[in-house]
């Protein structure tokens, strides 16, 4: 079994060799301890990996419940903007009927006093009309009064009373 003139045996206690080498060297103990550290450190990028997710998840549960409050929130302003607009819209409306009520009344007292005004105008120029037909017709009796010579005379004895 063990013929030092054969290769065999040679190749078999290089490899005994070559692993009682490797034990002494501590390799397998190094190997074992880097696996180790490179699970470890896998492990411990996991953890993270699951604590980021978590928060991340966390997060956007968060950002979902924002959301949902400013939707709500975004109704509700848009609910008393209306509410407010139609409130603006029934006092403009309001405004809008005394306004015009103001102005019919105004241009009804304008009318009233520009009806007043031609009346009067009317009166006062009836009242001249009346007064230049009874000077004409003063002046012509007046002028038929002059031909008649007995009014004449009469005329002259007045004038010399008064002077």
């Amino acid at each position: 079994m063990f013929n030092m003139a054969e290769a065999e045996f040679w190749v078999r206690l290089a490899l005994v060799v070559f692993f009682l080498i490797l034990i002494v060297a501590k390799v397998p103990a190094n190997l074992w301890k880097s696996l180790g550290d490179a699970g470890k450190s896998v492990r411990a990028e996991l953890d993270e990996a699951v604590r980021i997710r978590q928060e991340a998840t966390d997060l956007l549960n968060q950002i979902k419940a924002q959301r949902v409050a400013a939707e709500q929130k975004s109704r509700e302003l848009i609910q008393l903007a209306e509410e407010e607009a139609a409130r603006i819209a029934a006092e403009a409306r309001v405004k809008l009927e005394e306004t015009i009520k103001r102005r019919k009344e105004l241009a009804e007292r304008k009318i009233a006093q520009a009806e007043a005004q031609a009346a009067a105008d009317v009166k006062a120029a009836a009242a001249d009309l009346a007064a230049n037909v009874a000077e004409t017709i003063l002046a012509d009796r007046a002028a038929k009064a002059d031909s008649d010579p007995s009014v004449g005379a009469a005329i002259q004895q007045l004038q010399g009373r008064f002077n």
